[in-house]
């Protein structure tokens, strides 16, 4: 008897699966460190993945 296997997850659209991103603010701070800040995918809150929508037959109401 086989197995069921889960779907694979969903990869977001919007970012690709790259949902964190380091971006570089120019210039470097007085110790000589680069400035960046984080930014996030705003549809996966950046995990890179999206839930998937399961649909039961049947269930309209």
């Amino acid at each position: 008897m086989t197995h069921r296997t889960t779907p694979p997850p969903r990869i977001c659209p919007d970012c690709d699966g790259f949902a964190s991103v380091a971006v570089t603010l120019g210039g470097r701070d007085a110790r000589g460190h680069l400035r960046t800040i984080t930014a996030h995918c705003a549809t996966c809150n950046g995990t890179g993945l999206v839930r998937t929508r399961r649909v039961l037959e049947g269930a309209r109401a």
